[in-house]
């Protein structure tokens, strides 16, 4: 195995053992949560096609200050399916329920979405009081303007004939298209592993909901402070655009942008991210 898979592989292992793995059930439907550290509980919901893994830059930094909760949403990773035909819901209450069950009914929490993952906190946020601070990287259902870099490539015919070297190189295109700014050739290991692995797990469609719209009016039923950020590259959308939008309509709502990076902001800029998302979790 070359060293950069080594490393890779070192980096989940290390936080996969420090990791406490909870299967918790609602209804019959087990989610599965990683708590890391002590402190405020603070949620990181990852995205679309992706697993608690997307924040595998973010956990220990976070876990310095918080008792953080990364589940993988229903659909995705260890977790079980979520009901057919249930949309977006069939994917909160189970999250709502079970994370209850962890840190308690009463317990504020800050949270944090991804992508897919910031559309569901949005609406978590609303359906759980007790949500304190809320910060959305990247978030999905804005039903604005995408700026697209390229076609994503299908991935499947590589996985199913086992071919290692076509399944690396499609991966790696679609990262470059879709989630980093960075070039193809120079995306490393461990976002590909990351992203394939996830991939090949993810048993929830995502792409019509995301697209489908919601962010703004789950954000205006809130109160809270709101942080929204996003990559200066980002393929999803015109942060331009959006960002003055959302702020516009909000009464309690930052923006950021992130010069030089893409869609997977945290995983890119992952210093800068984790930077800030401590500030912001640390306002009184």
């Amino acid at each position: 195995m070359p060293p950069d898979n080594v490393l890779a592989q070192a980096l989940i292992v290390r936080l996969t053992s420090q990791a406490r793995c909870e299967f918790v059930a609602h209804e019959g439907l087990q989610v599965c949560w990683r708590g890391f550290g002590g402190g405020p509980p603070l949620v990181l919901l990852h995205g679309g096609h992706g697993s608690w893994l997307h924040w595998v830059r973010n956990i220990e930094a976070l876990a310095a200050r918080h008792t953080v909760w990364v589940p993988d949403l229903p659909g995705y990773g260890d977790s079980d399916e979520p009901l057919p035909g249930g949309g977006l819901s069939s994917l909160i209450e189970p999250t709502i329920a079970t994370l209850n069950q962890l840190v308690g009914v009463d317990t504020p929490i800050d949270l944090v979405g991804f992508s897919f993952g910031g559309l569901v906190a949005a609406h978590l946020a609303v359906q759980r009081p007790r949500v304190r601070g809320l910060g959305l990287l990247g978030p999905g259902g804005h039903q604005s303007r995408r700026r697209p870099r390229g076609e994503l490539r299908n991935w499947k015919a590589a996985a199913q004939s086992a071919d290692a070297a076509a399944l690396d190189a499609v991966m790696r295109h679609n990262l470059a298209m879709h989630m980093l700014h960075t070039a193809a050739e120079e995306i490393d290991p461990l976002a590909v592993q990351i992203h394939t692995d996830a991939c090949l797990r993810t048993r929830f469609r995502s792409k019509e909901i995301s697209q489908g719209g919601g962010l703004l009016a789950a954000l205006m039923q809130r109160s809270g402070p709101s942080l929204l950020v996003w990559g200066e590259h980002d393929v999803t959308a015109d942060p331009e655009v959006i960002a003055p939008t959302l702020a516009d309509s909000l009464l309690d709502c930052r923006t950021r942008l992130i010069k030089g990076a893409g869609h997977w902001v945290q995983y890119e800029c992952a210093d800068e991210i984790n930077a800030l998302l401590l500030g912001w979790f640390s306002r009184p």
